[in-house]
């Protein structure tokens, strides 16, 4: 069974930090790429940040040079870094796991930021 478990949401003031996680369990995880979209209410789910097999990312315009995707393959883990965040930047996180003929998501995790 495939299983992915996002953690490390909450309520930050705006400036803060937060570290999102997300554990992988039910996959050969080193074959995936990887990512974070995200879903503020009332619209629709979009890309926050990627990450392929080979460790090439790809970050949406609004989050670059302010959040860090990272994994760790050992561990069956991926992380997002959030630095200086924004008030727009509130939504549900979502942890992404795809190849080309599969693609999993984990349930939400949600960030709410304060200003």
């Amino acid at each position: 069974q495939v299983q992915l478990v996002e953690s490390g949401g909450g309520l930050v003031q705006a400036g803060g930090s937060l570290r999102l996680s997300c554990a992988a369990s039910g996959i050969s995880f080193n074959i995936y790429a990887v990512g974070w979209y995200r879903q503020a209410p009332g619209k629709e789910r979009d890309l926050v940040a990627t990450m392929t097999t080979g460790g090439i990312t790809d970050y949406a315009d609004s989050v670059k040079g302010r959040f860090t995707i990272s994994r760790d393959n050992a561990k069956n883990m991926v992380y997002l870094q959030m630095n200086s965040l924004k008030p727009e930047d509130t939504a549900i996180y979502f942890c992404n796991a795809r190849i080309t003929s599969r693609n999993y998501w984990g349930q939400g995790t949600q960030v709410t930021v304060s200003s």
